[in-house]
């Protein structure tokens, strides 16, 4: 079939941490740095469909001020940020009530994954285009100016955007749009129901720690990270390219050029050269995690699937529906991996687990906890409590 593509990109993502593990080394730094650049910066010509067909430049100069965009999940650089700037905000002297500051921050190119033309019309500067990138949804902030506003941490999921409430705000959309899109909430996107008209919400991913894994998405649908990119690229954020997939039957083509494909070697590059953030100091217990190890190794069973160095089968096989414990999906949707090229699951790899909860592809496990006792129950795996907090605080330490 051919649709054409609503909003956003859980772009595999999505998504520079600290120390930790799925980097990779050996990438031509060129090629990595030019990367960063169409990960944080290029919209893929996107405006077209953030712009011309949702109007969102609209909606962003009227009604959303930089406090409203924090809530909803949105970040801003810091270092993006003039002295004059950091003072105003510290002071209190620029408002952050007012749209007018949030079309400043992005015309300093501060608003993490958001890119706008903004222009003078009539002697005020005015937001005429507006398009997104990858770092939208697969790059936050360390907070260390003030909630929301930090340092960039490419790669991390931002589990706190709410992509459909976000998209709601469209004047392009109908009530039933709408109430699609407000259903998600924070950290979740379908990537698939522009497409196929489902409603079923996945949690966005993180894009780090992912060196050395051939499957990159939740259904393993292609065997490299160009592959999603791609997909997402065009199909969710509108971009300008083409993606054909025979096995689901979507073939997407917008504009007539494309500006895509050539960035495609670059963004990979700088995405698995991202590695997976290290858990921070005191987060977990690591006497119970040492002997959460030997539960993961052991009575866990999680070897059996979660195995080699990136703790993950991934590169040799991909599991159905039946095989996991994250289906039957919440509030009955229909499987996700039913709506794939694949109809399968990847076993997910586990570097940095500490930072994207919730869990599952759907979000059905709030902490690791719940996921340890998701599989102890329908695994009857038969964890006492003790194995399954330890079990928990090792996947806090990976």
């Amino acid at each position: 079939m051919t649709r054409k593509p609503f909003p956003l990109a859980v772009l595999a993502v999505i998504l520079s941490g600290c120390s930790g593990s799925g980097s990779q080394p050996d990438a031509d730094p060129n090629l990595v740095a030019k990367g960063k650049q169409v990960f944080r910066y290029d919209t893929f010509g996107d405006e077209t469909q953030w712009s011309d067909t949702l109007r969102m430049h609209e909606v962003i100069r009227t009604t959303v001020d930089p406090t409203t965009a924090l809530s909803v999940g949105l970040k801003v650089d810091s270092e993006a940020l003039p002295p004059a700037v950091v003072q105003g905000i510290q002071n209190g002297s620029i408002s952050l009530k007012s749209p007018d500051t949030t079309v400043a921050l992005i015309k300093l190119n501060a608003v993490v994954g958001i890119r706008g033309t903004v222009e003078t019309v009539n002697g005020k500067d005015t937001l005429t285009r507006v398009g997104i990138t990858c770092a939208l949804c697969h790059s936050t902030v360390d907070n260390s100016f003030a909630p929301g506003i930090g340092k960039r941490l490419d790669g991390w999921a931002n589990t706190d955007l709410n992509p459909g409430a976000i998209i709601a705000l469209s004047p392009a959309l109908d009530a039933a749009k709408k109430a699609v899109y407000n259903s998600w909430g924070p950290g979740k996107y379908d990537p698939r129901f522009n497409l196929d008209g489902k409603n079923g919400p996945q949690v966005i991913p993180p894009a780090y720690g992912l060196s050395g894994v051939n499957r990159i998405t939740t259904t393993g649908d292609g065997e490299d990270i160009a592959y999603w990119n791609r997909y997402v690229g065009v199909t969710q954020m509108g971009g300008h390219g083409t993606f054909v997939e025979p096995r689901t039957g979507v073939s997407v083509v917008n504009g007539p050029d494309d500006l895509i494909s050539d960035k495609l070697p670059a963004l990979q590059a700088y995405q698995l050269s991202l590695a997976a953030p290290s858990p921070p100091a005191g987060s977990f217990d690591a006497v119970a995690a040492a002997r959460g190890k030997s539960v993961f190794e052991g009575a866990g069973r999680c070897t059996s699937c979660h195995s080699g160095a990136r703790r993950t089968d991934a590169n040799e096989r991909l599991h159905s529906a039946a095989e996991v414990v994250s289906e039957p999906e919440p509030n009955g949707a229909p499987s996700y991996a039913s709506r794939s090229a694949t109809k399968q699951y990847r076993t997910a790899p586990l570097a940095g687990l500490w930072q994207h909860a919730p869990y599952f592809h759907n979000g059905s496990a709030p902490t690791l906890v719940a996921v340890v006792r998701t599989y102890n129950s329908r695994r009857a795996l038969a964890l006492t409590e003790v194995q399954i907090t330890d079990l928990a605080e090792y996947l806090k330490s990976l």
